[in-house]
């Protein structure tokens, strides 16, 4: 089960497909994050939910918001994969401690040693927002992220 909306954000620091540390405090006070777990590189849903927010980038990625996404597969695997596809967002890797900052999250599934489809928006305090779980298999609705976005933003939502 997911944290709760109103828990503070666990904190981490993971490489992206760059081998590049990111920490999530590096946004408190900067950014609101929106933070999208996803069960493995290189399957179908996956790669159609990453597709959309390399579509939908400018709202997902700016001067308010920055875009996180993280599954337990390895930085190299992000690499290859980011490359292939054009996603020029971060691809963090949750690889070891194996799942670590899923299981954070709740959104870690120990029968199949990957995250579930979980979404988080974090506020600029740090602060759960949005929280969102989705089984494997499962794509999400990504309206419901820009509307909730909007609203800690201040903007009108669509």
């Amino acid at each position: 089960m997911p944290i709760d909306a109103g828990t503070e954000a666990p904190g981490f620091t993971l490489k992206d497909q760059n081998n590049q540390e990111i920490t999530l405090a590096d946004f408190h006070g900067r950014k609101a994050v929106l933070l999208v777990f996803y069960p493995l590189a290189f399957t179908g849903t996956c790669q159609g939910e990453l597709a959309e927010i390399q579509t939908n980038l400018p709202a997902y990625a700016n001067d308010e918001v920055q875009v996180l996404t993280i599954s337990v597969d390895s930085v190299y695997s992000h690499k290859i994969w980011a490359d292939r596809e054009g996603y020029t967002f971060p691809l963090l890797a949750d690889f070891w401690p194996h799942g670590a900052v899923a299981q954070a999250y709740g959104v870690f599934n120990e029968d199949r040693g990957y995250a579930n489809r979980g979404t988080f928006l974090i506020d600029k305090a740090g602060v759960v927002r949005f929280a969102q779980e989705n089984p494997p298999g499962q794509r999400r609705d990504q309206a419901s992220w820009r509307d909730s976005l909007a609203e800690i933003l201040g903007r009108r939502p669509g």
